[in-house]
């Protein structure tokens, strides 16, 4: 029996910085080597056996919902969390989902839908949390946009703070969380996940570690010319399966 049944993929942001294209079209469903960028992780997930997949949704909610639908065409479940309104940000996003029980009561892999990575999920699905631990996170070498990184480890856990000079990497936008990571938000509130996560560093209630996979933040019309190319030249397009 794997540890973790649950994955929870963020996909309510506006793709501001993706425009025009994401204008019409919502961020999560900006196509990638031929599908969109969403649905790798959908079958990323689905291959290493997590099919309980919740998605948060605000801008042109209705199209990916229309795109994507039950999630049966992957052969998974799709929960929707709606933010109708405003997007409640990463950690509000969370809470609602947990609230409202699309996401169960047990530890999730957390994925940005706006990164795309060869990343195995399978090496997640039998994480085991600590009482006490909140999340662990997985790290990358910094990107370009990111030279100055986001976090170190010391001993397995996760800093902000540097101890001597410990090289300070970049959040992958992957994780598994412990669905005590956003105890105490109010229900509506947007939040963050950052300021949550940096608390309970100081606490040691974080783990991470690198990963040397290839992974991109398709967050920029440069960047997703350069994650085309990269998926073209490898062959792993859906034009080549």
């Amino acid at each position: 029996m794997s540890a973790i049944t649950q994955a929870m993929i963020l996909a309510a942001g506006k793709g501001t910085r993706l425009r025009p294209l994401t204008l019409e079209t919502p961020k999560p469903l900006v196509e990638v080597g031929g599908q969109p960028l969403i649905v790798w992780h959908i079958k990323a997930l689905q291959a290493a056996g997590i099919t309980d997949i919740t998605v948060n949704a605000s801008w042109l909610a209705e199209k990916l919902m229309d795109t994507l639908g039950d999630g049966s065409q992957f052969g998974v479940q799709l929960h929707w969390s709606l933010e109708n309104d405003e997007p409640l940000e990463t950690a509000g996003g969370i809470f609602k989902a947990l609230q409202t029980g699309k996401l169960q009561d047990a530890p999730f892999i957390l994925v940005n839908s706006d990164v795309w990575t060869t990343f195995d999920f399978t090496k997640l699905t039998t994480y085991e949390l600590g009482a006490d631990q909140r999340a662990h996170l997985l790290l990358i070498d910094n990107p370009e946009h990111n030279n100055a990184g986001d976090f170190v480890i010391n001993n397995g856990l996760a800093s902000e703070q540097a101890i001597g000079d410990a090289d300070k990497y970049t959040f992958a936008g992957i994780s598994v969380m412990s669905p005590r990571v956003v105890d105490g938000l109010v229900s509506g509130q947007p939040a963050a996940l950052a300021p949550l996560l940096k608390q309970a560093m100081i606490k040691f209630q974080i783990t991470a570690e690198v990963i040397k996979d290839n992974w991109i933040d398709v967050g920029t019309p440069e960047r997703l010319t350069q994650v085309n190319e990269f998926i073209e030249s490898k062959g792993m397009g859906i034009a080549n399966h």
